[in-house]
């Protein structure tokens, strides 16, 4: 994987191709000094915790930011699901893995996601923002756990330049590409539903183009914006929980 930007002073991206053609042998399991560890399962034990519930179909929805009700809408859109964090590097502004994982804790504690259909676990990569280039390893590695959905996002890995704000990677090109890669024959790719805040249902819910004046977008940005800000969502954005969680995170950087 190799991409970059010519911006100055943008963010690093990836620098340099790497090509691996020989076995790999890990030794002892890896782990972090970060009281996490427990959230990082292996794909054998992912398979018995499966096996244990039970499940038919196991779908996997990634990802890197806080859940906001409407990514909980698609998960519970898409029934059984093992919801998987990004452990390795990100970037700087993203909210930290500890952060991210006491808010998930919440939102499933407070029903938004039922506890027995879900598996919190990190998935212990790098986020390189490849693109639809990395997203087919997003996809591939996860055939190891014994998934059988891939829930793809709109501009998976994707990152927007840092001058212009543009995206760097078409925004549909990565499901197209999880599509007709070679490999994922056996993984059914699921495209991402667009959800955004329903005003008049005062929820998270499907938006519908019929009545887009009805609906209001609100990025992963500007959600960072008002915890930044200490302000408040709109009700039925996220769970009250979990939101205190992510704005006592910002209040804390701000008293630093």
């Amino acid at each position: 994987m190799s991409h970059g930007s010519r911006a100055r002073d943008s963010h690093k991206l990836v620098l340099d191709a790497m090509v691996h053609r020989f076995p790999i042998e890990v030794l002892e399991r890896i782990t972090f000094d970060d009281e996490l560890n427990a959230f990082r399962k292996t794909p054998n034990e992912l398979r018995k915790i499966f096996q244990h519930k039970d499940a038919d179909v196991v779908f996997v929805f990634q990802l890197r930011n806080p859940i906001h009700n409407g990514h909980a809408l698609l998960m519970r859109d898409a029934r059984e699901k093992l919801l998987q964090k990004y452990r390795g590097w990100t970037k700087e502004d993203d909210v930290p893995l500890a952060v991210r994982i006491r808010q998930h804790e919440a939102v499933i504690a407070e029903g938004v996601l039922d506890p027995s259909w879900t598996v919190l676990s990190i998935f212990p990569s790098p986020m390189l923002y490849a693109g639809p280039t990395e997203v087919q390893w997003h996809a591939r590695a996860r055939i190891a756990a014994g998934v059988h959905t891939y829930i793809v996002g709109r501009d998976p890995a994707g990152i927007q330049h840092p001058d212009t704000g543009d995206f760097l990677y078409e925004p549909t090109h990565g499901a197209k590409v999880l599509s007709m890669a070679p490999g994922l024959s056996q993984l059914h790719i699921l495209p991402f539903r667009v959800a955004a805040y329903d005003k008049k249902a005062g929820k998270m819910a499907f938006f519908d183009p019929a009545r887009k004046e009805d609906f209001e977008f609100i990025s992963g940005t500007r959600m960072r914006q008002l915890a930044r800000s200490g302000q408040t969502p709109p009700d039925g954005f996220m769970a009250p929980s979990a939101w205190k969680i992510l704005s006592d995170y910002y209040k804390s950087l701000a008293s630093e």
